[in-house]
């Protein structure tokens, strides 16, 4: 079993967590736009309190361990990795509530080319311990307003997790996707859903707009957020996402294994 320390110290070689690929300007840019309720970084949340930009670094700060410091304008950003581990630690316990009630996950991700494997893993798992794993709306499409104009996307599940895919790129079931912060996909998928009849998830796993958009919708949801993602803890504080962990979400994919790990033994559900 990997121990709180061997993982503190991976977060910390990987640049999962310390000093991390994220520049303190993106963050920055980030909370701004945020703070200006431009849709590109509000991933489909609706907020309802009143956000400024130093009450979002103020927020990050607190969540995942950046400067607390306006005047810090340049360098690599930093997440705590205590912050990282606490996180992680609810997050398994959020999965496993959810086995212990048998209750319909869905996964999904808007970061394909790195998180995959991850939530694929935690699906397995999920699945192998009698949790129905969703995938509604597979083969389906969805328009996604991008700075190239609109784009068609395909809706597809790679073992477990849905990922859209442009048009053309890639056969079904392939592990290739596109990058998306859009809530549209999740909508797109929960709507299916409802009209085939259910069953609805009583949890949504994964990123950006696919936790965001749950989120909003009143479905519990979970997941991942680098520094320069607002909306997944500024949905954390208003109570629409239960857990929003602090990490890179762009470091190479084999170097979020160790996480799987450690998730899947927190929530017991090692086989």
């Amino acid at each position: 079993m990997l121990s709180t320390g061997a993982l503190r110290a991976h977060l910390l070689a990987a640049r999962l967590a310390g000093p991390v690929a994220t520049s303190r300007e993106e963050s920055l840019r980030s909370y701004r736009l945020f703070a200006a309720r431009d849709p590109r970084v509000l991933l489909g949340l609706d907020p309802e309190w009143s956000w400024r930009d130093r009450d979002l670094i103020a927020l990050m700060a607190d969540k995942c361990g950046v400067s607390p410091d306006p005047r810090h304008t340049s360098g690599p950003d930093v997440i705590d990795p205590e912050r990282t581990l606490a996180a992680l630690d609810a997050f398994a316990a959020r999965l496993r509530v959810a086995v212990e009630r048998q209750a319909p996950v869905l996964f999904g991700t808007g970061h394909p080319h790195r998180l995959l494997g991850f939530y694929a893993e935690l699906a397995d798992a999920l699945s192998a311990a009698g949790c129905p794993v969703l995938t509604p709306a597979k083969g389906g499409s969805v328009d996604i307003t991008t700075r190239f104009g609109l784009r068609t996307y395909n809706l597809d599940y790679v073992r477990g997790v849905a990922l859209v895919r442009e048009s053309g790129a890639g056969g079904a079931g392939c592990a290739t996707g596109a990058h998306t912060h859009s809530p549209l996909p999740v909508r797109t998928v929960l709507a299916a859903a409802a009209e085939a009849g259910g069953p609805l998830p009583e949890l949504v796993v994964g990123d950006h707009g696919w936790v965001c958009g749950a989120g909003q919708l009143g479905i519990e949801a979970i997941g991942l957020a680098d520094t320069d993602d607002p909306a997944l803890f500024v949905g954390e504080a208003e109570g629409r996402v239960s857990v929003a962990v602090p990490l890179d979400d762009a470091v190479r994919s084999d170097y979020y294994r160790p996480l799987t790990r450690y998730v899947i033994n927190r929530a017991c559900l090692s086989q």
